[in-house]
């Protein structure tokens, strides 16, 4: 049960202001006043709210919340408190409705992630049975001077995206991700109205590197995140992999971004990423400004 003074709601596509002011609370206390801006908006697009999420208020006033991402046999959850409320009970009971929301929706898997500076939710985590599992960087570069050309290599050609290209880059995103901790792989309509036709979606910031008539590598890119530019999502298929393509293209978006006067990029990426993509990133100017850890538990 919820402490007392507390209250549950099921949260809703709409709360999604409120849901970024409580992470922004908390990260501000462990972070810093200086702490990074939070942006819950992917995964809020793809949460799950009937029933599956919720939102806990002490005198109507919204102080934590748990969304979830359901995939499959796997549930995903994002859970966080504002600082004040830290210990009474409210993310205890939020960890408890997500892992019974989950047992009864049938998943194997149940994953909740957390700040990395969050130390306090360590033992919480390990009494409810959770093991470390992974850890996320968000990466940024700023730019102080224009960045270098993308000079893609000998036979490569960078050409933006077209509508008739969103079977091939979305097969191309599947392919590059297959092996990617965690990847769920949307089927088309699902990802074409999700992402392709999503109204908040720019695809003059979508790039393909082709080879001929083969796709060899994609990049999708945001405008208007934490006040510059931000890369969704890069991927390079198998054959054409530690070739460079996949600077061109992380070069290619930094460069249109400079040019449309953003200040800075930002990425997420798995900090155990197997082909090696935090280094790309490194060796291309950008530093870790944010870590997260997920957990995991299973569900038997």
């Amino acid at each position: 049960m919820l402490p007392e003074g507390f209250r549950a709601r099921d949260a809703l596509p709409s709360d999604l202001d409120l849901a970024e002011e409580i992470v922004r609370a908390e990260e501000a206390s462990l972070r810093g006043a200086d702490a990074e801006p939070v942006n819950l908006s992917d995964f809020w697009r793809n949460a799950s709210f009937a029933g599956a999420s919720w939102i806990v208020e002490r005198q109507r006033t919204p102080v934590g919340f748990a969304v979830a991402m359901e995939r499959g046999s796997e549930s995903a959850y994002w859970a966080t408190v504002r600082p004040e409320i830290r210990g009474l009970g409210v993310s205890s009971w939020l960890l408890g409705a997500a892992e019974q929301h989950a047992r009864d929706a049938g998943s194997t898997v149940l994953r909740v992630g957390c700040v990395a500076e969050n130390a306090a939710a360590v033992p919480l985590f390990e009494q409810l049975g959770y093991r470390e599992a992974r850890h996320f960087f968000q990466m940024r570069i700023d730019f102080e001077r224009a960045p270098e050309p993308a000079n893609a290599p000998l036979g490569i050609e960078l050409t933006p995206f077209r509508r008739e290209d969103a079977r091939s880059f979305h097969a191309a995103l599947n392919e590059a991700f297959a092996e990617e901790w965690g990847w769920h792989a949307a089927p088309f309509e699902e990802w074409q109205e999700g992402r392709l036709d999503a109204p908040d979606t720019d695809l003059s910031l979508w790039f393909v590197a082709r080879e001929g008539d083969e796709v060899a590598g994609v990049v999708r890119c945001e405008t208007r995140r934490d006040g510059g530019g931000w890369i969704g999502a890069l991927g390079v298929l198998k054959p054409w992999r530690r070739r460079g393509v996949g600077r061109a293209l992380l070069l290619h978006a930094f460069s249109e971004f400079h040019g449309r006067g953003a200040p800075h990029v930002g990425l997420g990426v798995d900090a155990q990423n197997p082909t090696g993509a935090t280094r790309l990133y490194e060796g291309a100017g950008m530093r870790v400004v944010k870590e997260d850890v997920i957990y995991e538990k299973e569900l038997t």
